[in-house]
């Protein structure tokens, strides 16, 4: 089956997306999407505040980020998980807003432990909950951005990609943010997080001695 970029082929799920460069255009993806859909709202902020592949995000379990203590479902300050596509351990703190969001999310599941955080309407085989699919990830967030009045090319990388973006932005060194991402090397972290010609330009204009 052919495929166009940011569309399923048979080798898998490619996308050449954008991150979100601007604070409004986050902030307007958030009020969309906390409008609409709690669940939908929820994945958006774990993604963009933990830099997480959306395989590693669509595979949490609710006991991965919360436990119970007594009738109280008490959310994680951090998670522990080891990533699908590099095999290795990562732990990854929770800031305030995302254990908001949890909190607000879970609380009004009841969940099961097991269960997946980000659960899908349709139940999988034995009717046990199952997870969204990358594809319905990939259609929550592009119906979102367009309602928000964003027309870059919006996906699921866009999550992670905003995360790199920003942290480099405010100062985090090129290095760590490399391994936080764990890229090969530093020019893979640069082309990655999708810095504009723009923005190379301002380098030079705004250099003074």
């Amino acid at each position: 089956m052919r495929g166009v970029r940011g569309f399923v082929l048979e080798v898998g799920f490619v996308e050449f997306v954008q991150p979100l460069r601007s604070l409004a255009s986050i902030d307007r993806m958030k009020k969309v999407l906390r409008q609409r859909n709690i669940r939908d709202y929820t994945l958006f902020i774990l993604g963009i505040y933990t830099g997480l592949r959306i395989s590693d995000l669509l595979k949490l379990k609710v006991e991965d980020v919360s436990f119970r203590l007594g009738p109280k479902l008490v959310i994680r300050d951090q998670l522990a998980l080891r990533e699908r596509k590099t095999g290795k351990a990562k732990i990854i703190i929770l800031n305030k807003e995302a254990r908001s969001a949890l909190r607000s999310f879970l609380n009004k599941r009841s969940p099961q432990g097991s269960d997946p955080i980000f659960v899908s309407k349709k139940p999988g085989e034995g009717h046990e909950p199952k997870p969204i699919g990358r594809w319905q990830a990939h259609h929550i967030l592009n119906q979102a951005a367009r309602e928000a009045g964003i027309r870059d090319r919006i996906g699921t990388h866009t999550l992670r990609k905003t995360f790199g973006y920003h942290s480099y932005r405010k100062g985090v060194d090129l290095t760590m943010l490399q391994k936080i991402l764990n890229h090969s090397s530093p020019a893979v972290t640069l082309a990655y997080i999708g810095f504009t010609q723009d923005e190379i330009n301002d380098v030079y204009i705004k250099l003074r001695y």
